[in-house]
């Protein structure tokens, strides 16, 4: 639960990072893809825990 939460804030700061800065746009598609990622694996452990 702490690495979902950790990837978490760190999609969402490197999202605001790109927004923000004038250039620095690929931050927020890295952001982006982190944000997916972890929901992802997070669906995969959450299901997993269910089919028990």
């Amino acid at each position: 639960m702490v690495l979902f939460l950790l990837l978490v804030l760190a999609a969402v700061v490197l999202g605001i990072i790109g927004v923000a800065a004038h250039g620095l746009g690929y931050l927020l598609i890295i952001g982006i893809v982190v944000l997916a990622a972890d929901v992802a694996i997070a669906s995969v452990r959450w299901s997993r825990r269910a089919g028990r």
